[in-house]
């Protein structure tokens, strides 16, 4: 798989880079960018990180960190089977306790919640440093709560970690876990509490106790863009005036002035036929007049000539 150029192997841990020394210089660089991208690519695209992460294996599968390595990208995708035994490799190479705790929940994603109770029993857990106890308890809950088992989970988690006022990285995680036992068992009013407790201490965004905290109460999330849109639309208070619209208005302009020449016209018709009838009426007076006076000339004694 191809490999980004400003990738040089240079960005893992120290303590990873130690483990790679046992191997040729070229083949040590090749895995350490393989690594690089496992870790870059793990929480957006798991696929591509579990596709980087297996060519490390191939490269240096007898390297611990190359093993865990594989082995988170394989519980990201839940491969949990693969990822418990690519767990237990890394375990054996080194001989700590540091994956105990996500080793006790693949037990749990395998379907077996048992097994990981019996491990959080294990003495292995003492061992642990606190974020990784606190994991461990997380887990236990779980597999309480995968029984079926809520009274068990709420009781699981009640420790000194989750009383404490101190803010530590896995604070918020530990407190929204018991809020969200709590609600699964009926008890929303306390579940709000921790749920806003979660709230004050997730600086980070870990979790969505926000999201669960508002809709507790009630509160409806609307999109702004939508509100937008429909604000909008709405606030038009005249229609919009479209070509369409224009050429039919023109029409009827036309139209108008259509129908007025021809009001005009019927109005000058009008005209010259009066003046018509009046001309020819005052002609027929006229003839009438000239027969009168013929008439008249007609009906006067003849003067006898000299």
């Amino acid at each position: 798989m191809p490999i980004p150029d400003d990738v040089t192997g240079e960005e893992i841990d120290q303590d990873v880079r130690q483990e790679l020394l046992s191997l040729p210089k070229g083949l040590a660089e090749d895995v350490s960018r393989n690594l690089v991208m496992v870790a870059r690519l793990i929480d957006e695209d798991p696929e591509a990180a579990y596709a980087y992460s297996r060519i490390a294996l191939r490269l240096a599968s007898r390297v611990a960190a190359v093993r865990e390595a594989a082995g988170f990208a394989a519980y990201a995708n839940q491969k949990f089977s693969e990822a418990l035994a690519e767990f237990r490799a890394a375990r054996r190479m080194t001989g700590g306790v540091e994956l105990w705790p996500v080793m006790a929940d693949c037990e749990r994603g395998m379907g077996r919640p048992e097994k990981a109770l019996e491990m959080a029993g294990a003495p292995e857990v003492q061992k642990l440093d606190k974020a990784s106890q606190v994991e461990m308890r997380l887990v236990a809950a779980g597999a309480r709560r995968d029984m079926d088992q809520l009274d068990a989970a709420i009781v699981t988690l009640q420790s000194p970690e989750l009383a404490s006022n101190s803010v530590q990285p896995w604070t918020a995680r530990l407190r929204y876990a018991y809020a969200d036992a709590l609600l699964a068992a009926g008890r929303e009013g306390e579940a709000r509490e921790w749920f806003a407790k979660t709230v004050e201490s997730d600086k980070d965004g870990s979790t969505d106790a926000s999201d669960r905290l508002a809709e507790m109460d009630g509160v409806e999330f609307v999109d702004a863009l939508v509100e937008d849109d429909e604000a909008s639309t709405a606030v038009t208070a005249e229609p919009r005036v479209t070509d369409e619209h224009r050429d039919a208005d023109d029409v009827e302009d036309v139209e108008d002035d259509a129908d007025d020449e021809d009001d005009a016209d019927d109005e000058d018709d009008e005209i010259e036929s009066v003046t018509t009838h009046a001309v020819t009426d005052d002609a027929d007076a006229l003839d009438e007049d000239a027969d009168d006076e013929d008439e008249d000339e007609d009906d006067a004694p003849h003067r006898p000539q000299s």
